[in-house]
């Protein structure tokens, strides 16, 4: 096949607050972004995807927007952006950025014009519902970070609508007017030369036209989250979404038709596989790549996973290219879940399986969740709902570089703690070690490059046993077997006839052994790439 760029490539994401700090305020920001290309570039991606850096009063830290066309002070200055987006280019590298359509800041100007009167031109941009009859907020949605959806504007005596802050208030994209605005946004990025967007809560963009409530979670339990007492029937994941997105492909699109590059749409859908399948597009084209997320919570065994694995895979629509994700900036770290020995057997899985891998910064260090002193949480899911886990801030810690003061991210105080084992679990400390798990991810990513099966080739599971899950990967003539441990104890891989006199390309561990007898032994927690 001829792929595109974001189907062989690989995509990495930078939180921004936490990667590199050029001006010693402790936060990260674009100038430190770009010192650190070099290093993604050695590293072996080929784009990096970048959280919200919008003017923002960092409500939800980045995720509250009140410039869709500019950027945080924090940050930087465009200019900035600019000189990023040139030096990432000039190194091969594409450039995605979030896009955070489904609401604003409620001190976006958009806002604080609707909110000014129910007369106002902009009332209709965002969702404004009467009280209930009996009083209090319109019905019974809950906002994902716990408590009623619904705030009541003392000023013009309605509820507006929020599904996560009420600082974010959700857009209205049943009105033309809004989705006219944003399709400029996007183009105001792409013509500056941005490759591609992913895009925030997707589902979550349009609403039932009537309202009705949510019907009760039957399953609920204390310590689910409050959000999960209901079921999102009626406010995530209705009908028109999708012409929504397929409007918003065309716009990136026009781009590759007008011969300045192809351009990327990621959609962040957290949906069963049967429902994200619609996201591709039915009538006409939608995102390019509905986030796939099934890796993160699925259980880690293999018969299970190959299940998973080949489900998906059967699940596609024709044309549809698939994608994984092992973690990302709102859920627990890889090692953490896994451990440091599986964290490098579920980096070669991620590596190797057919589809575009997302790396999340500093998993390519092993870096745990860190746990974060009361006083210093800085989260707002956290603070709304302590003690039950969901805070994000042990996930979002800063990215250790060397053994200097801060780990070399910056010069004064990191606005979240560093992990505890940062003087020895660093880049430059892990860099030039032989079986670190920065060098295997080097490893893994370069022959990735090397050999085309393992970007674009076809997928097969293999029969296996116990603990082990196998599959080829085959581009024409070239074959690789991927044989992984998911186990603490030692595994044996029957091979077939084709692959008994494959060699080792790489493994997670040190001296990978040759397969004897037709057989690939596997030591407890090992994962080996054969090629055939």
């Amino acid at each position: 096949m001829t792929a595109s760029w974001w189907q062989s490539g690989v995509i990495y994401q930078i939180y921004p607050r936490s990667f590199q700090d050029s001006d010693g305020d402790g936060i990260g920001d674009l100038k430190g972004i770009a010192q650190r290309l070099g290093y993604l570039a050695e590293l072996g991606v080929d784009a990096l995807w970048i959280s919200p850096i919008y003017p923002s009063p960092m409500a939800d830290f980045g995720y509250d927007v009140a410039d869709y066309c500019g950027i945080d002070p924090r940050f930087g200055t465009l200019a900035d952006f600019d000189d990023l987006l040139a030096k990432a280019h000039g190194l091969g590298l594409k450039v995605v950025l979030d896009f955070v359509p489904n609401h604003t800041s409620d001190q976006h100007p958009w806002f604080v014009a609707s909110r000014s009167s129910r007369t106002d031109p902009k009332r209709d941009w965002y969702i404004w519902r009467d009280a209930a009859a009996a009083g209090g907020p319109p019905n019974n949605w809950i906002s994902d970070f716990g408590g009623s959806a619904w705030t009541l504007d003392e000023t013009t005596g309605q509820y507006y609508y929020h599904a996560f802050l009420k600082e974010q208030a959700d857009l209205n994209w049943r009105n033309p007017a809004v989705r006219s605005v944003m399709d400029e946004a996007l183009r105001f990025w792409f013509d500056r030369g941005v490759d591609g967007f992913r895009i925030d809560v997707l589902w979550h963009m349009v609403k039932a036209a009537d309202f009705p409530d949510n019907p009760v979670n039957p399953d609920y339990r204390p310590g689910m989250g409050e959000m999960h007492r209901v079921l999102q029937l009626h406010s995530t994941d209705q009908p028109e979404v999708h012409q929504i997105a397929a409007g918003m492909r065309a716009v990136a699109d026009g781009y590759g038709a007008a011969g300045q590059g192809e351009r990327v749409l990621i959609g962040e859908i957290y949906l069963p596989v049967e429902r994200l399948m619609d996201y591709y597009g039915q009538d006409r084209p939608e995102v390019h790549l509905p986030f796939n997320f099934q890796l993160v919570d699925a259980p880690w065994q293999a018969r299970s996973l190959g299940a998973l694995i080949a489900g998906y895979e059967a699940a596609l629509p024709s044309g549809g290219w698939p994608n994984w994700v092992l973690g990302n900036h709102d859920r627990p770290r890889v090692a953490t879940r896994r451990g440091q020995a599986q964290a490098r057997v579920a980096a070669m899985l991620l590596l190797t399986l057919r589809g575009t891998p997302t790396l999340y910064y500093g998993d390519e260090l092993g870096l745990s969740d860190v746990a974060i002193p009361p006083d210093r949480v800085q989260d707002p899911r956290e603070k709304r709902e302590p003690g039950l886990g969901l805070g994000r801030d042990p996930v979002r810690t800063p990215m250790p570089w060397d053994a200097s003061a801060q780990a070399g991210f910056t010069a004064g105080r990191p606005w979240l703690p560093l992990h505890g084992d940062w003087p020895a679990r660093n880049v430059a400390r892990m860099m030039p070690e032989p079986q670190s798990i920065l060098t295997l991810y080097r490893q893994l990513l370069a022959i990735r490059r090397e050999h085309p099966a393992l970007a674009v080739g076809s997928f097969a599971l293999l029969e296996a046993d116990g603990d082990v899950l196998a599959y080829v990967r085959q581009l024409g003539a070239e074959r690789l077997v991927v044989a992984l441990n998911l186990g603490d104890r030692p595994q044996c891989l029957e091979l077939p006839a084709w692959a008994c006199d494959g060699r080792p390309l790489v493994s997670t561990l040190a001296g990978a052994a040759l397969p004897q007898g037709g057989a690939l032994s596997l030591r407890a927690d090992e994962g080996v790439v054969l090629r055939v």
